[in-house]
């Protein structure tokens, strides 16, 4: 790949994602498999004016490891030097950016009972830093190849012609190939049209139906805003949290879900695939669940905390989305969210409640947005779904129709 197409991907990331402020600190989290274009990025970054970037490495292999060989107690300890280190984050408020490249099946064979307990065991230590930088700070999830989910999407090339073949996936549909700021401002431009419809409306639930069997009700938040395309966070700095997106989001009422759906793309969670599920929601809660693979780890992902069964997102994606007309299926919630019209169960987003900067996270939650550890989006979208909103004053309105937009 061209390093000039790279260095304006890594461009876009630092400008457009995250959009750094001068003498901001930024943080990479990144696997091991493009050294080279964290490089790029960190260049970049320097260049939009960053004071210090610190770079964090991941490895699945060693995830594996670690999880083999150590304790539930040694691994959910939260060491005195990690919260001195998210402490500091709370002070600073860093740029943070994602660039995930992982395997989808990495994680495979790996203790998942361990996992989930020291993931549960962690999390309260945590959590309060985490909720002290919810929407004050900046961040961005971008993807770069990684060689083993190159060979997944592309299983009939040798390794560096899938990698190619991705490399050009991932700069196609996030809109590198074109001028990329210019790409990105006209494309908010359209999402934040599209919200502003859809807010216009008055929407106090939504109904799914779709020939697959799926037909569920989703009740909405009165103060709650859909949002698409890069927005500010509470000091006033707009950002592009996903890089690619192509999806008008809310979250709904917890406690506000009737019926079932189905899956319609396979979900890559904790570094496995859950493939062919549905879920049946009462009282807004998932109260079963069903999948051809891996229904297991489907059930313990609903089950993390008392709030991870509860739904935290309603996202509208079309049909004929760049990366839906690709015809790819990337195995990564990043691009395959941005394929379909999907769902999440878990933490719902605080910043979609009007006026949000003036409330606390608190007042969000009593308003009805859930909180969780954990944040899974699904996919539900396809050619058969078709979604009504039912307004405040008792109006229907088609949404979708056939997977596109009905408006």
């Amino acid at each position: 790949m061209k390093q000039t197409v790279l260095r304006s991907y890594a461009r876009l990331i630092a400008r457009a994602g995250v959009n750094i402020q001068k003498g901001q600190e930024v943080i990479i989290y990144s696997d091991l498999d493009q050294p080279k274009f964290v490089a790029l990025l960190v260049d970049e970054c320097y260049k939009a004016g960053a004071k210090f970037v610190k770079t964090e490495f991941s490895y699945q292999p060693l995830t594996k490891l670690h999880y083999r060989h150590c304790s539930v107690t040694t691994l959910s300890k939260v060491e005195e030097w990690e919260k001195a280190r998210l402490q500091h984050y709370v002070d600073i408020l860093p740029c943070r950016i994602f660039l995930t490249s992982e395997d989808p099946d990495g994680l495979k064979g790996i203790n998942q009972a361990k996992m989930v307990k020291a993931s549960q065991k962690r999390y309260p230590v945590i959590k309060p830093y985490r909720d002290q930088m919810e929407n004050k700070d900046q961040w961005c999830i971008a993807a770069v190849p990684g060689a083993a989910w190159a060979k997944k999407m592309f299983p009939e090339l040798p390794k560096g012609r899938a990698m190619e073949k991705l490399w050009e996936a991932i700069l196609f549909t996030s809109r590198v190939n074109e001028d990329p700021v210019a790409a990105w401002e006209a494309h908010n431009k359209d999402m934040h049209a599209r919200c502003d419809y859809l807010n216009g409306l008055g929407i106090a639930e939504l109904r799914y139906k779709g020939e697959n069997g799926t037909k569920l009700t989703v009740g909405m938040i009165p103060e709650a805003e859909f949002k698409g395309g890069d927005e500010p966070n509470m000091k006033g700095i707009r950002f592009n949290a996903n890089i690619p997106t192509e999806e008008c989001y809310t979250s709904p009422m917890r406690g506000k879900a009737e019926g079932i759906v189905y899956s319609t793309k396979p979900l890559s969670y904790q570094g496995q695939l859950i493939e062919n599920f549905s879920m049946r929601f009462e009282n807004g809660k998932a109260v079963e669940v069903h999948a051809e693979k891996n229904e297991e780890l489907l059930r313990q992902m609903v089950t993390m905390d008392e709030g991870a069964g509860y739904l935290g997102e309603c996202a509208l994606v079309p049909v004929n989305s760049p990366i839906s007309e690709s015809g790819l299926l990337f195995y990564n919630t990043l691009f395959d969210e941005n394929a379909a019209c999907h769902l999440a169960v878990g933490m719902g987003f605080a910043d979609t409640i009007k006026g949000f900067e003036n409330k606390t996270l608190e007042e969000c939650h009593k308003m009805g947005i859930n909180d969780s550890m954990i944040h899974v989006d699904f996919m539900i979208g396809y050619e058969g779904l078709d979604i009504d909103a039912v307004t405040r004053d008792g109006k229907t309105v088609p949404i979708f129709r056939k997977g596109k937009w009905a408006f």
